[in-house]
């Protein structure tokens, strides 16, 4: 066991209890693989042809594999299913070919008690979900399609400038629209510990894709997240909310919003529950299309000691991004970003703190007469103290620059705190950058630059100096 944890620690990696805990199993029960029971898809003879709803066989079969720590195995085929939960001691292992297919017949998801967006309420579950449970693997080298364009129809209407978007911004109610349009996430990892995710895709989720909320010892090892469009709100690829001792690595992220995310809960709702996400560390990753690594908006309950590592980005919106807003407090401290390349990334650095006012800043318009839901009046509640407070970010070791048939924006910094909180102690070391602009860096102290280079080739295009306001 030393020796296990010299090497995780000399290779950067959080030395997770969970992982100890398998290694303990692996060196005193040799063999286990053959000791566990098998459940198939064929066994129970569940349709594998997409054309009918499976949900009740599938979770009768998820549930027989429970009762003796068995692992299921989903066969080749598609599979039609709403709502499947987990249960604890089980491996659940979908086979290359095989595709767990979220319906779309929404009256099969009952409602649920989770966060969303930060703030918990009443909503749907994922498609496959973990709640409550301890020692469950979500492996194999299949598939969790979540229909995505019907849900995102839903939001934004089949032309992307309709649906139940355009009804709440004609009536002052943009801040209501993510909570009330409800959608499906591909996977929900909720009140849970040591727990594994590894090499399966997540396509096309109709919300967040892998959530992993209010847990602990988690990790996920080479999943791809495939969600990517320009009509898919809210496809974020990773969202860790209120978690700690994760590891995520070897992942691969193409997606319409934040790449991998970092939150602890919104406003009054994430200062009342009061949970901060720490120690958590992403490394050796992909990131394609998508929003980048982000830490907020939701960051009420706190942000703390975080690694990011060994990270290849390319045709990405942003690289490091921090967003906030004047309601949300809370803080993000002691974040390591090192060992970057980025490549034709828009925004190599966006630390921007007052983040889409439109849907941040919660308020009814003054003629409003509907009905007003319990979780719109805790989104209202105002919330008071300092503005959120930023500090001690370290950012070392990054190459950025555009490939030469690059033509898009091409910015270093969007750096702005608030005028009574400033950004305190930001060291950039050994950060070679290609850009077009230079950007905007403000309401900020101590910022260091240590063998620091950067070539910029044009002036500031004050057109991009608003960013991710939809």
């Amino acid at each position: 066991m030393e020796t296990f944890e010299a090497q995780s620690q000399e290779k950067g990696y959080v030395p997770f209890l969970f992982l100890k805990k398998y290694v303990i199993i692996l060196l005193t029960i040799k063999d286990v693989n053959l000791m566990v029971k098998i459940f198939k898809t064929s066994d129970f003879n569940i349709d594998n042809t997409g054309n009918e709803i499976v949900t009740s066989m599938l979770q009768k079969l998820i549930d027989e594999a429970a009762m003796v720590n068995g692992k299921v195995i989903v066969e080749a085929g598609i599979y039609q299913t709403a709502a499947l939960f987990l249960k604890s001691n089980i491996e659940f292992y979908i086979e290359k070919d095989a595709q767990i297919l979220g319906t779309i017949k929404e009256d099969e998801y009952n409602d649920i008690f989770t966060r969303v967006a930060g703030i918990e309420m009443m909503w749907y579950p994922g498609i496959i979900n973990c709640i409550d449970a301890s020692n469950v693997t979500i492996s194999g080298e299949g598939t969790i399609n979540g229909n995505g364009p019907y849900w995102w129809d839903k939001y934004w209407g089949s032309d992307t400038k309709g649906g139940m978007r355009k009804t709440y911004d004609e009536n002052g109610l943009r801040f209501a629209c993510d909570y009330d349009c409800k959608r499906v996430r591909n996977i929900l990892i909720s009140n849970s510990k040591y727990i594994t995710l590894k090499n399966f895709t997540s396509f096309e989720s109709g919300f967040w894709n892998v959530h992993v909320l209010y847990s602990n010892d988690i990790h996920i090892d080479g999943i791809k997240i495939e969600s990517r469009g320009l009509d898919s709100p809210s496809t974020d690829g990773i969202d860790i909310d209120s978690c700690y001792n994760v590891l995520i690595e070897n992942c691969i992220t193409n997606c319409n919003d934040d790449s991998i995310c970092i939150k602890s809960g919104r406003d009054f709702d994430g200062i009342r529950v009061n949970r901060p996400c720490h120690d958590i560390t992403i490394q050796n990753c992909t990131i394609l299309s998508g929003f980048g690594v982000t830490i907020g908006s939701e960051i009420s309950g706190g942000v703390y000691n975080i690694k990011i590592r060994n990270l290849k980005y390319k045709n990405t919106d942003c690289g490091f991004r921090i967003k906030s807003s004047k309601p949300r407090k809370g803080y993000i401290k002691d974040i390591l970003f090192e060992d970057i390349e980025m490549i034709n990334v828009k925004y190599l650095f966006h630390i921007y703190l007052n983040w889409n006012p439109a849907y941040s800043i919660c308020k009814l318009p003054a003629d409003y007469k509907g009905q007003v839901p319990s979780y719109w009046e805790t989104l209202l509640k105002e919330t008071c103290d300092v503005n959120t407070k930023v500090e001690n970010i370290m950012i070392k070791n990054v190459n950025a620059y555009n490939m030469d048939n690059y033509d898009d924006i091409s910015r270093a910094f969007n750096i702005e705190g608030f005028k009574d909180s400033l950004i305190d102690n930001i060291i950039f070391e050994n950060v070679n950058i290609i850009s077009k602009e230079y950007g905007i860096i403000s309401y900020v102290k101590n910022i260091k630059f240590n063998n620091f280079k950067i070539s910029v080739s044009s002036n500031r295009d004050e057109r991009n100096d608003n960013y991710d306001n939809r």
